[in-house]
């Protein structure tokens, strides 16, 4: 059922001060009138001191309950949440009490899936719940609010009503075929048609940096055995993360690790020198190593200071988006191209910080605010999709055109955007959104 009652722990369980327990659905404030003592539903948004009672009607904890009576709550239903304190015995209890009075344990991403279909948000709105939650670094807090405060989802609704305003159109040409250009000649129909095509094309286009965003650019150290890869990779980290000795292939497998430059998220990635390795297991590292580098959003090719590259080194540079790092400059002292740095002094690694940062999110430092941008493969592919129909549309204008053709593809690209707003009730779209998502959510 869409609003039988469901219930689960929103704060992540163990030691804590607090914990929150939501509750929602059709009859939860009955639910709640069995566990919690002396419970009123009137007035809402108060938060209520109450003792909260067992199966057996014994205490099981002393705390604070609020209700929000449905349309005006986060699931767009009744809502009470409970905060009792943390822990794993107390919360646990409590769940099971509430369960033994009738609320059934919540999906994952249940209670924002109600609010998608009680119409409190829409299906990008919800997804930037999901990202405002996994943000590990302020710039990812910062673009999930603002796709949940529906930045992305007023210029979508803007195309959708434009494309609507076409169908219009052509559906006045398919019903009276006698007007020879209709209310709107079809050049101004083809026009209105390429005006909304390159804004979807725009907003495809965004789609590599708001990904890289949302998961972290992937950054690769690639160099020969023993050019300092791994002490760059702990020392960026600011951790020992890998293992640093002077034998050559000390690093066999690649290595990862999440950290931030300059506020903006990347995912580290220590991997094998590149050399031709006797050994098969060797062999193998530097195979994993080509796969990385295939992979990376940008490569950091370390060679020591005063050192020329050799070709294969040259090869990557002229292949990959790559930043060139000298390192050991404290044993030469001398950089004449690329980025000189240190991990003994700790000369260079800001610069190189923000060399890199600016060199995989430029596009998006340069903006004052975060435009709107699609942040995941199901809005690239919904698009991609819209603006394939737009483009079928337009040979299918004109005298010698086929208005019911045209108005089908427009049509078409009305239902993806329709797709991607959650404006129909698909539920292999919103089981595939929703199941990343925390239960308590």
């Amino acid at each position: 059922m869409l609003s039988d009652p469901i219930v689960a722990l929103a704060t992540p369980p163990g030691r804590a001060a607090l914990a929150v327990i939501r509750l929602s659905g059709h009859g939860v404030f009955e639910i709640a009138g069995q566990v919690i003592d002396g419970f009123r539903a009137l007035p809402a948004r108060i938060a209520t001191l109450a003792t909260f009672l067992g199966p057996d009607r014994r205490p099981i904890d002393r705390g604070i309950y609020t209700v929000f009576t449905g349309p005006r709550s986060y699931t767009g239903d009744d809502v009470v949440e409970l905060s009792c304190h943390g822990g794993l015995q107390v919360p646990a209890r409590l769940l099971a009490a509430l369960q033994a009075a009738g609320a059934r344990a919540a999906r994952p991403g249940e209670f924002t899936r109600r609010a998608v279909l009680n119409g409190k948000l829409d299906l990008v709105q919800a997804e930037a719940v999901g990202d405002l939650i996994d943000a590990t670094v302020p710039v990812q807090v910062h673009a999930a609010l603002h796709q949940l405060e529906g930045g992305l989802s007023r210029r979508l609704a803007f195309l959708r009503e434009s494309l609507i305003e076409v169908q219009a159109l052509l559906s006045y040409d398919i019903d009276f075929p006698e007007e020879d250009d209709g209310p709107v000649s079809s050049q101004r129909i083809a026009g209105q048609i390429d005006g909304v095509a390159a804004r979807i094309q725009q907003l495809i286009t965004t789609a590599p940096s708001a990904e890289r965003l949302r998961e972290g650019a992937l950054i690769v150290f690639a160099g020969r055995p023993n050019a300092g890869k791994s002490s760059l990779f702990n020392a960026l980290l600011g951790s020992a993360r890998t293992l640093v000795t002077e034998i050559p292939g000390t690093t066999r497998d690649a290595v990862e690790a999440h950290t931030d430059f300059m506020g903006w998220p990347v995912r580290l990635a220590d991997t094998a020198g590149l050399w031709d390795a006797p050994l098969e297991i060797d062999q193998l590292g530097v195979e994993v190593s080509r796969r990385y580098l295939a992979a990376a959003d940008l490569v950091l090719l370390c060679v020591e200071a005063g050192r020329d590259p050799g070709d294969d080194e040259v090869a990557i540079l002229e292949a990959r988006p790559t930043v060139l790092v000298r390192t050991k400059i404290d044993l030469t002292g001398e950089v004449h191209e690329g980025l000189g740095v240190s991990v003994v002094t700790g000369a260079g690694l800001g610069n190189l910080r923000q060399a890199a940062a600016e060199r995989i999110f430029g596009d998006r430092i340069s903006l004052a605010d975060l435009e709107p941008a699609i942040t995941r493969e199901r809005h690239r592919a919904a698009l991609t999709r819209a603006h394939e129909a737009l483009a079928d549309a337009i040979p299918h204008l004109g005298r010698h055109g086929d208005a019911v053709l045209a108005a089908h593809q427009v049509r078409e690209a009305t239902t993806a955007l329709d797709e991607l707003l959650g404006a129909v009730d698909i539920e292999e779209v919103l089981d595939r959104v929703f199941s990343s998502f925390c239960v308590g959510k």
